[in-house]
């Protein structure tokens, strides 16, 4: 057969997994039809209106309210509302034959064999064969669903497992059935990975695949240590949160957003289904999760779970956590350790795990215990739900959000101290880990000539870990010397003639280290190389500029060294721009104030699916100071010509900026002005952001890169925008919209973005309209809330954002 393409995909059922599976399809350009059931009976508001249950609006009742919830909910499924659009209704009464037209239909009805199997057998009546059929189930054996299933059926069917919300969590587990073609397996692995941005994971057909498998034995297995230790449930989530790369939620918080019932499911069906797992025990719940269950303490879906909100006497709001003891709900003690204290100074997370296993207090205890119970249960699950220990990792981290997987913690502790610590506790390392060790392989990983590397058991060596080749990942490139480095930037050579600048200051803030190295950057790119990648693998692109940098040169009143510094900020961006190579600046999650700015100023953009970026300096009491304010007036303008009303064009780049508004998505952010349309570009896999960059750094160059010239035709409207913005301030003011101090902010960033008080509309260089914006950044920073928001940002550990 040819190659397969996806245009048109089928979800049956639109409940909160199938419309979000749907929102996902259409957020990457497919066509989606989503089908449920037709009602039984009618609601009050259809009998008052006289409907029937024959009519359309009654019969796509369920399926359109489910997918109305979905878009409306938070954080949102779709990377842009107008992307519904992409989703058709209908009933699996009267539009099941539909399915003949579609490319790939995918089953996420609740979780019953017999009604699958119906389902099943009315989409045999009108597939067409060759059509992929995929189950979103997590605990149903395909042979269960496969029986009685034609043998085209069979070969096209599998499990495509997404997690909840399918949007953000990456984990895509692909478990082909016993049938399966691997021509299929392969296709939903690729696919999963390049078109829908997951991390494709390969599972067998054991009970909770991987990820669920690994991640509840983990939350099974603290509920059981938190009573032998003596452990609070805050304690343990300040155990058990960013200290060891994991979620802010933790352990219970996560338990009570999920629901507690959707975790006891699970670890039922483990306990009852695994029979010869060593650990059978661990999955058997404690008595406190027997009583939350009959009390109905299911989490935020109740009100209330291992937290509960309160408001005492007085009207304050206060978070009460449950005693596992009394099962009473109490104020708890902020948790606090010596052994998390000695963790303060190491930012790299792989770094504290060495230090948290020696702690000497009740945290140095917990970890050794529950590090140990974690590296004794995933050498066993080898080969039972993976043939490959990687593939455990890459699990956990997509779709649990561990930075770390339980292999990549192990390698940071030492493989052979894992297993000191597992005997510790009376546990024995696997066969194949004592014949690891004897081989001489200290680590599960390693890199090789910036690839990263496997231990494989089969192969009693290690291996190159595949699907690398589409990604470049700087921490692989540690071995080799940087091109250059200092104390905020590191500089790489990603090879075929382009650099990588990677900012490595705290939250990738931008400070004059970091400008200072992207000049440099520009010099040696300049002379030696053909293009410039600016990228990092961080947690956020940027939040920002050094907010803590300006509040001092603004309270000591260094007003000619705060000068130099934003013209320094600003100088480096319009480099960017109009340097002799080409540049890409390639953002992911927060590209916040100076992140943006840098993103706006490079010749091609290339963003993360998931990048949230904006101009927030409103939020601190300034106007974008950095090249901002003058490039929104500029994109304005670049917009007059292809439309007539030019005071509604320049307002609606205003407001982007003062309202602080943030993109939820990349392709938000192309409504905003802030990505160019036919120009930037968005990844949905964020692996591969960083590689598709140098590839637009080497397709700019190979055309023959000429160095652009400095704009000088930007038209500005002068007395008449100005007029416009200032009367709408003032009403803003009069409303007790806005302060006396945001009156402030907006009039001045109406006299940049109109140009300042030109008589008449006018053509401007960006120079002019740069000094424009530097003189009213400055002014702004002599006022005195503006240094109040700062110090208040500041001591709140804040980036630059509202």
């Amino acid at each position: 057969m040819g190659k397969r393409r996806i245009k048109h995909v089928t979800v049956i059922g639109s409940g909160i997994m199938g419309s979000g599976i749907a929102c996902h399809f259409a957020n990457i350009g497919c066509e989606v039809l989503l089908l449920d059931i037709v009602p039984r009976e009618l609601t009050d508001k259809e009998k008052a209106k006289g409907l029937t249950l024959e009519d359309k609006v009654v019969r796509n009742r369920m399926v359109n309210d489910n997918l109305t919830a979905s878009v409306k909910s938070k954080p949102a499924p779709l990377y842009n509302n107008s992307f519904v659009n992409r989703i058709s209704t209908g009933n699996l009464t009267d539009d099941l034959s539909k399915i003949k037209d579609t490319d790939w239909i995918i089953e996420v009805v609740v979780e019953r064999l017999d009604i699958k199997k119906s389902v099943f057998e009315q989409i045999e009546k009108y597939r067409k064969p060759g059509t992929l059929i995929t189950s979103n189930t997590s605990g149903i054996p395909i042979s269960f669903m496969n029986e009685g299933r034609s043998e085209d059926f069979q070969k096209h069917f599998a499990v495509t497992h997404f997690f909840n919300p399918p949007r953000y969590l990456k984990l895509f587990e692909v478990v082909p059935g016993p049938n399966c073609d691997p021509e299929v397996t392969d296709f939903l692995m690729e696919y999963g990975e390049k078109y829908l941005g997951k991390t494709s994971v390969l599972a067998k057909d054991t009970p909770a695949f991987i990820g669920n498998r690994i991640g509840i034995f983990s939350i099974q297995s603290l509920f059981h240590t938190v009573k032998e230790m003596g452990l609070t449930v805050s304690e343990v989530d300040k155990l058990t949160g960013p200290v060891i790369g994991r979620a802010k939620s933790a352990t219970f918080r996560t338990v009570d957003v999920v629901g507690l019932d959707t975790l006891v499911h699970v670890a039922n069906g483990v306990y009852e289904n695994c029979p010869e797992d060593e650990h059978k025990d661990t999955f058997k719940l404690p008595d406190f999760i027997d009583t939350m269950m009959e009390n109905k303490w299911l989490g935020s879906k109740t009100g209330q779970g291992f937290y509960k909100k309160n408001v005492t006497k007085d009207g304050k709001k206060e978070i009460l956590a449950l005693d596992l003891d009394s099962m009473e709900y109490v104020a708890q003690p902020r948790a606090k350790f010596a052994t998390l204290e000695l963790t303060k100074t190491i930012d790299n997370v792989a770094d504290r795990f060495p230090v948290l296993i020696k702690g000497k207090d009740k945290a140095g205890d917990f970890y050794r215990k529950s590090f140990a119970s974690l590296f004794a249960y995933v050498q066993h699950r080898i080969p039972e739900i993976s043939d490959e220990l990687y593939r455990i990792d890459d699990a956990m981290s997509a779709g649990f959000g561990w930075e770390h997987g339980p292999y990549q913690v192990w390698d940071a502790v030492g493989v052979a101290k894992g297993v000191e610590l597992m005997e510790a506790i009376g546990k024995k390392p696997a066969a194949w880990v004592t014949e690891m060790l004897e081989k001489g392989f200290e680590s599960f990983y390693t890199v090789k000539d910036g690839s990263t590397y496997y231990y494989s058991i089969p192969d009693k060596d290690y291996v190159k870990k595949p699907g690398q080749d589409g990604f470049i990942i700087l921490d692989n490139l540690r071995a080799n010397a940087p091109v250059f480095k200092n104390s905020g930037v590191t500089v790489h050579d990603i090879g075929d003639g382009i650099l990588n600048v990677e900012f490595t200051s705290k939250m990738n803030s931008i400070g004059g280290d970091v400008l200072a190295g992207m000049n440099k950057a520009i010099d040696i790119a300049e002379d030696r190389f053909d293009g410039l990648v600016v990228a990092n693998n961080g947690a956020n692109f940027s939040v920002g500029a050094n907010i803590g940098m300006i509040f001092m040169m603004a309270v000591e009143q260094e007003y000619d060294e705060l000068n130099m510094a934003i013209k320094q900020f600003q100088d480096t961006v319009m480099r960017l721009r109009y340097s002799s190579i080409p540049t890409i600046v390639a953002p992911h999650q927060m590209a916040l104030g100076g992140g943006c700015e840098m993103t706006m100023h490079s010749d091609v953009a290339v963003a993360s699916a998931e990048t949230y970026i904006g101009l927030v300096e409103f939020g601190v009491g300034v106007i974008p100071g950095g090249g901002g304010s003058k490039e929104m007036a500029l994109r304005a303008s670049d917009t007059f010509e292809k439309n007539d009303v030019e005071l509604n064009r320049l307002r609606e780049y205003f407001l982007t900026i003062g309202t602080a508004k943030v993109a939820t998505s990349a392709y938000e952010a192309y409504d905003l002005g802030i990505l160019r349309k036919g120009v930037d570009h968005v990844v949905v896999n964020d692996n591969r952001r960083i590689a598709f960059a140098k590839a637009q750094a080497r397709l700019l160059a190979d055309k023959g890169y000429t160095q652009p010239a400095m704009r000088k035709d930007i038209k500005v409207l002068g007395q008449q925008a100005l007029g416009m913005f200032l009367v709408g301030t003032d009403a803003m003011k009069a409303g007790k919209y806005i302060s006396e101090h945001d009156l402030k902010i907006a009039n001045k960033l109406a006299y940049v973005m109109a140009g300042g008080d030109l008589s008449a509309p006018t053509l401007v260089s960006e120079q002019y309209l740069l000094d424009l914006e530097r003189e009213a950044f400055l002014s702004l920073t002599g006022e005195r809330k503006t240094l109040e928001r700062l110090q208040h940002m500041i001591q709140k550990g804040k980036p630059l954002r509202n």
